[in-house]
């Protein structure tokens, strides 16, 4: 198993290599203008550090969001050309399925909230029992009116951190973005148990911030 991850669907552009037994090399930027621009040699770094060529990957591995919709169909066209290029599968996972798996990873056993910064004053948020188990979500919803489901339980996400009036426990030394080499890594938990991934298709839950004007006006001849 060599398996290629990434994810821009939250600020972080992030990619790593798993062999099935751990992550091998990564790379990880915060930029959330650039996922774009910064994705690809992202993977050019992280495969030269890793010592293989992209044909020698067994299956890709990308982040399905929630996110915005320019960041997160970055990583997900790159993956579709990845896997049409080389004929490896391309499996999805949730972004904040990753995020959630991370938190394990620090010490977090459960249950908790994953909450990130969905702009427009909202957050993408799911609800976990454990790092491996989802249990209501994900959605993208106001911090106030998710205020009720959330109290009592320890956050951990951007959105977390930014809604400290409604996320009031955020552990220290938590997760904030994706990182793939934890993304990865559940992918690789999956794939060796049989566990479900899922397509790789984009969770938007919302439409885009562009939107075509109503009322333009015709400049072509009729």
């Amino acid at each position: 198993m060599l398996l290629l991850a990434l994810d821009t669907a939250t600020p972080a552009v992030t990619v790593a290599l798993h062999d099935g037994d751990g992550v091998v090399a990564e790379s990880h930027q915060v930029d959330a203008r650039r996922h774009g621009e910064l994705l690809l040699p992202a993977v050019d770094r992280v495969l030269r550090e890793g010592g293989v060529k992209l044909g020698a990957v067994t299956g890709f591995v990308v982040g399905v969001g929630p996110g915005p919709y320019t960041g997160l169909r970055v990583g997900l066209a790159t993956a579709a050309a990845f896997g049409a290029a080389t004929g490896a599968p391309v499996h999805g996972l949730c972004t904040l399925d990753g995020i959630a798996y991370a938190a394990g990873q620090a010490g977090l056993e459960g249950p908790f909230t994953v909450a990130t910064d969905a702009r427009r004053k909202e957050v993408y948020w799911a609800r976990y029992a454990d790092p491996h188990t989802r249990v209501s979500g994900p959605a993208v919803d106001r911090p106030a009116d998710i205020a009720a489901e959330v109290a009592g339980f320890p956050s951990v996400g951007a959105g977390a951190l930014l809604y400290r009036e409604v996320f009031k426990d955020v552990p220290d030394g938590m997760p904030e973005l994706q990182s793939a080499g934890a993304l990865a890594a559940l992918a690789a938990e999956k794939l060796a148990t049989g566990g479900e991934l899922l397509p790789p298709l984009p969770l938007y839950l919302r439409r885009p911030d562009a939107q075509v004007p109503a009322n333009y006006k015709v400049v072509t001849p009729r």
